[in-house]
């Protein structure tokens, strides 16, 4: 247990959230931007089995935020290049991948192998199919967003509480919002992904406060934060 002393000396995690970690499966929607420290991190603590789902192929502006990949990979299939990624930090866990689109025919037997689903996507169609998937097999989904310096966090479906569509009722209006700007510094995605990642780590062994009904608000502009309840 060498590999995880160091979280294992923290009260909260000890050797039984360690096993907890090693029995939790865990799908990231999206390995890009924020999927890159979602895996990363949850494959480093110990995650036993971990799902990557994502169609794209890496592109060279990718590698400014999405730090799985390396410029060798250029063109290659985001989700098996991630899984070689993740199994060479980590040979102790599982990873599959999935090179698709997630879409309403495979959604519900793709998330029914998995506990908890997090979002690594960058757009509301795939978010709204993750929240009425998770809500039709009682998963939990961890949520994330970023635009240029700014960033969001929640968690929805914890405990049968709060889900996407409580926040965002409107899906009709969501759709027919302009596009946001491409431009985002590289570190955004970053800093929330590590925090969906820790919302992650914290249902799983059951210590902290999770967002649940609560949005976390990043600023990286400024570095100041917010959290609304909704």
């Amino acid at each position: 247990m060498e590999r995880y002393s160091r979280q294992m000396m923290l009260p909260e995690i000890g050797e039984a959230g360690q096993e907890k970690l090693r029995n939790a499966k865990v799908l990231i929607v999206g390995v890009g931007g924020l999927g890159s420290p979602i895996a990363l991190y949850l494959a480093g603590a110990g995650v036993g089995t971990l799902g990557v789902i994502d169609e794209d192929v890496v592109s060279e502006s990718n590698l400014q935020r999405q730090v799985l990949y390396t410029e060798a990979e250029v063109g290659l299939p985001k989700a098996i290049q991630a899984k070689q990624r993740l199994e060479a930090l980590n040979r102790d866990i599982c990873v599959q991948a999935y090179p698709v689109r997630l879409t309403s025919e495979n959604a519900a037997d793709i998330l029914s192998e998995y506990d908890i689903v997090v979002d690594g996507c960058d757009n509301f169609q795939t978010r709204y199919l993750i929240n009425d998937t998770c809500l039709r097999l009682n998963k939990v989904y961890v949520y994330g967003a970023i635009r240029a310096f700014d960033g969001q966090v929640s968690v929805f479906n914890y405990k049968k509480g709060k889900n996407y569509r409580d926040l965002f009722p409107d899906e009709a209006g969501m759709y027919d919002m302009p596009a946001p700007p491409k431009g985002v510094l590289g570190v955004t995605p970053g800093l929330v992904g590590c925090a969906e990642a820790n919302e992650v780590i914290k249902i799983i062994c059951g210590y902290g406060e999770v967002l649940d009904g609560r949005l976390l608000q990043i600023d990286l502009g400024t570095m100041q934060s917010f959290i609304l309840e909704f």
